[in-house]
């Protein structure tokens, strides 16, 4: 059945005709020309520009569908009465679960690109996320899931497991696909894993288990779930957390005991079809050492957590072309608004904060890509968990904020559903709470201090960087802002628990705008011309420069960077 389209959509698209998520993007090119080279920068580019167009038109009004339409549906019992627990999804949704798994957004990362004879790598991986984050943030979480069910199996997995498990989740169309889930949460504990009770019971060679998971997204859709149980004897506490991989379905093509009781009716990413599971006797195989179940989880947890930031950067993109499409075309008082300062500001802002923003975030994937591969030092272990942290949670939190200004500049428009800014809006809110909230990563950010002294590396760090750069105006104010936050710092890491805990969203979002300013400062020293204006922007609007009567550097650039 092919998707509906609502006609408001068909309009827009035939007034503006195609557009291309990525070919309009020129900070992506430059990021992509950085870290990839020769033959595979080639292929990506030819890659990312067909996936471009298709997100940015047939995908996003999939989407649109999905939303309105036709969300996932659980379907309990079959016409003999026989529980299936099967999860019904909409013809073009398949479509671009079959495009975008094909395409190698997560096999790639583990096996070779057959036009290259060579593995891929996250930076091209992420850069697949951000475009189809732009259509359809909601299914780019299974996607993520499966991302992290591949690190997982690949990087701990034993040969049985691999064999059973990792081509079908790596598939690009070879070998039928098993998307996959990381399931955690539980009634009792949510964030708290260490209070989980699902258990696993040792029958034969394997385990089955037993009980109820809370939150289980990609229920139903998933080939393979990734699992938190706790062996009988296994003490209480994450320490006695293992980590088990749990098909769907049996060999024979039936349920593997398990029942999802209902599907959540959530705010947005409707895409994504989140249960309640039940484990009545699952089959589950063992992933590692069984002592360490808990310590693996946090590693994908890190994986989801970049791409949380990715989605994130990738509705903030999209929220922004919209509001500057809509202010283009849009006349009041008989100028055009983008005429008018005060919304030549508002853009203004968006483009700069956008823009460091998405350099930051490539930036720390490279870091990310070291780690994951075993190549880093403890130090750069530390601050990839660091940075990682802290960009989770500023990312977040500025998507909402680019999709409220975007209905802001639509006015009553916005607040439409024949507009995309509802469904970005909806989308963005739940980016603040998957993967950690941000008093959870408040929390991360305080033991990696008291713990690994992470902000002692961290002012190391910036420093390191800010002394590569050249002097200049700009340079001189973040250098007196690294002073401050130094201080500060120091401060933090001498307080007591409760104290720290009520800082450290704020050290977090202030750490978060340094590594920003440096990184966009950087740019404007490699690449000059506007990467240099949007610097300018960054930095006084982000540290306050500008006085009452100053000139807004955000009005007299606009015409260059927006």
């Amino acid at each position: 059945m092919k998707s509906k389209v609502r006609p408001q959509v068909l309009e827009a698209k035939e007034k503006v005709g195609r557009r291309n998520f990525f070919t309009e993007d020129d900070t992506l090119h430059k990021i992509l020309e950085t870290k990839l080279g020769g033959e595979f920068l080639h292929f990506a580019q030819n890659e990312l520009t067909s996936f471009g167009d298709l997100c940015a038109n047939e995908i996003d009004e999939r989407a649109v569908h999905t939303d309105r339409e036709g969300e996932p549906r659980l379907i309990s019992y079959d016409r003999y009465g026989e529980e299936v627990s099967h999860v019904w999804v909409n013809e073009g949704y398949k479509q671009t679960v079959n495009e975008t798994y094909g395409r190698g957004i997560v096999g790639y990362v583990h096996k070779e690109i057959p036009d290259l004879n060579q593995k891929g790598n996250y930076v091209y991986s992420f850069a697949q996320g951000y475009v189809l984050s732009q259509a359809e943030a909601g299914f780019y979480c299974p996607v993520t899931l499966t991302l992290a069910t591949a690190y997982l199996l690949d990087h701990y997995g034993n040969d049985e497991v691999k064999e059973r498990f990792l081509h079908h989740v790596c598939s690009t169309g070879e070998v039928p696909l098993y998307e996959g889930a990381t399931f955690l949460t539980e009634r009792q504990g949510g964030s708290d894993v260490g209070a989980n009770v699902v258990q696993a019971v040792k029958e034969g060679e394997h385990y089955q288990l037993y009980g109820e998971k809370y939150f289980a997204s990609n229920a139903g859709m998933c080939g393979v779930a990734m699992v938190l149980a706790r062996m009988e004897g296994a003490p209480n506490g994450t320490r006695g957390l293992t980590l088990f991989a749990v098909p769907w379905k049996k060999d024979d093509g039936t349920l593997n005991n398990v029942r999802i009781r209902r599907l959540k009716d959530k705010l947005g990413v409707r895409a994504v079809p989140s249960g309640e599971v039940e484990f009545n006797g699952a089959i589950a195989y063992v992933v590692g050492d069984p002592t360490k179940g808990f310590y693996y989880m946090m590693e994908a947890l890190n994986l989801s957590r970049v791409s949380n930031a990715v989605a994130s950067v990738g509705i903030m993109r999209r929220a922004y072309i919209e509001a500057v499409h809509y202010a283009s075309r849009r006349n009041a008082f008989g100028k055009r608004l983008t005429e008018y300062p005060m919304v030549q500001h508002t853009l203004g802002k968006l483009k700069a904060k956008w823009h460091a923003e998405l350099v930051t975030v490539f930036d720390l994937i490279s870091l990310f890509e070291k780690v994951s591969n075993g190549k880093a030092s403890e130090r750069e272990t530390i601050l990839n968990r660091l940075f990682i942290a802290i960009m989770k949670k500023e990312t977040a939190e500025q998507a909402i904020h680019f999709c409220h200004e975007a209905i802001e500049m639509h006015g009553g428009n916005g607040y439409i559903e024949d507009f995309v800014t509802p469904r970005l809006l909806r989308d963005a809110q739940v980016l603040t709470v998957w993967e950690g909230t941000a008093n959870i990563l408040g929390l991360e950010l305080t033991r990696l201090v008291n713990k690994y002294d992470a902000h002692l590396l961290f002012i190391d760090e910036m420093k390191a960087r800010l002394d590569q750069l050249q002097d200049g105006d700009l340079t001189v104010i973040i250098r007196m802002e690294w002073a401050k936050l130094k201080e500060d710092l120091t401060l933090f890491s001498r307080l007591h628990g409760e104290e720290q805990t009520i800082e450290a969203k704020w050290m977090a979002e202030r750490m978060a705008h340094l590594y920003e300013s440096i990184v966009v400062l950087e740019w404007a020293e490699t690449y000059g011309d506007d990467y240099l204006k949007l610097a300018k922007v960054y930095v006084h609007v982000t540290w306050g420069e500008r006085k009452v009567g100053d000139e807004m550097v955000t009005v007299k650039y606009f015409h260059d960077i927006v």
